[in-house]
């Protein structure tokens, strides 16, 4: 699918974007591999780690902000992955208007320059803070989403596509609760905190992320939201696989932020179907053809959440504690 052809990645220089890269370069024969991002540092590096690449491998310093750089950039590129975002709540909330000119404007001009410039597909990144949101990110990234499915109304007889993957932190990932345990656990001191007792989170890796995006690559038809089915954990069971007999003073639920993650929600449960290892939320617009619906599928009972307070699939204690042997230092998603 992937063999000979341009792709370029927005945000490229991020955790997903050097997996990504990696997973590429490992299974197919691109033509070329475009890194779009805005830090010139991060690029130099991503430089040194793919040294024997050289020639695949292109550095574009530019903003999603940016329309006239975005087209430029999108000149003869076959697939589009958009992973670049502000995505830290805090500063989301304190900086709004720049949360909009990225998550939102930046959303607008990747749809607007791969309709001009004959792009196949795109693929946006979401998160599961998209679904029901409380906060400002969330806000932002729900409107995003929507853009994205409705793009697909603008392609007329374009061939070209567009579709959203969406997932919750991935494990590690900075700005996560893994590297905050284990930061305070390197200190040597012997309580973690937890927000709410409740509290439960999905656990996704991020080689499960970019499979969830060659498989949005490989199927999608234009309008899908692909979601991966993935196990459950409860936060206070991470904090003993971090931190074995540590106390756990409970201090209070912050800001922005939701006792559960969910990914598909009640209302969304009429257009969604599941398949063995992800679900599909398929388009409800008069655009859409149901004979683009995936085979091999089964539409889900409505009023079905999927959410991982309420999942069939649990990690234990001693299962965080292997995983958690996988996952190395902290990055961006």
């Amino acid at each position: 699918m992937l063999n000979d052809k341009t792709i370029l990645i927005t945000g490229g220089t991020g955790s997903f974007g050097g997996a990504f890269t990696r997973y590429i370069l490992e299974h197919y024969s691109p033509k070329k591999i475009i890194i779009y991002s805005r830090d010139e540092y991060k690029q130099f590096l991503m430089t040194e780690n793919f040294k024997k690449y050289r020639n695949i491998l292109r550095f574009f310093i530019g903003d999603v902000r940016d329309r006239d750089r975005l087209y430029r950039a999108f000149a003869g590129v076959d697939y589009v992955i958009h992973a670049a975002a502000l995505k830290q709540v805090p500063a989301c909330e304190y900086n709004p208007i720049e949360a909009v000119k990225t998550n939102i404007n930046g959303a607008m001009n990747i749809i607007e320059a791969a309709l001009d410039c004959g792009v196949k597909k795109v693929v946006a990144l979401s998160t599961d803070k998209a679904v029901n949101p409380i906060n400002l990110y969330g806000g932002t990234k729900l409107v995003s989403d929507k853009l994205f499915v409705s793009a697909n109304a603008y392609a007329g007889k374009k061939d070209v596509s567009f579709s959203v993957v969406r997932y919750g932190n991935v494990a590690g990932s900075r700005g996560s609760v893994i590297p905050f345990f284990r930061n305070i656990a390197s200190r040597g001191e012997t309580e973690l905190p937890i927000t709410d007792y409740r509290m439960t989170r999905f656990w996704i890796s991020l080689e499960q992320g970019v499979e969830l995006v060659i498989k949005a690559l490989e199927e999608t038809k234009g309008g899908e939201t692909f979601i991966s089915k993935i196990p459950s954990f409860k936060v206070t069971d991470l904090a003993q696989a971090i931190l074995p007999g540590c106390s756990m003073p409970e201090v209070g639920i912050r800001e922005g932020e939701k006792l559960h993650e969910i990914m598909v929600t009640r209302e969304d449960s009429a257009n969604t179907y599941e398949y063995e290892k992800h679900f599909i939320i398929y388009p409800h617009m008069e655009w859409w053809n149901p004979d683009k619906i995936q085979p091999g599928g089964k539409r889900i009972e409505q009023g079905f959440e999927y959410s991982s307070e309420t999942n069939t699939d649990w990690l234990g204690i001693e299962e965080l504690r292997e995983l958690l042997k996988q996952v190395k230092g902290s990055g961006s998603m």
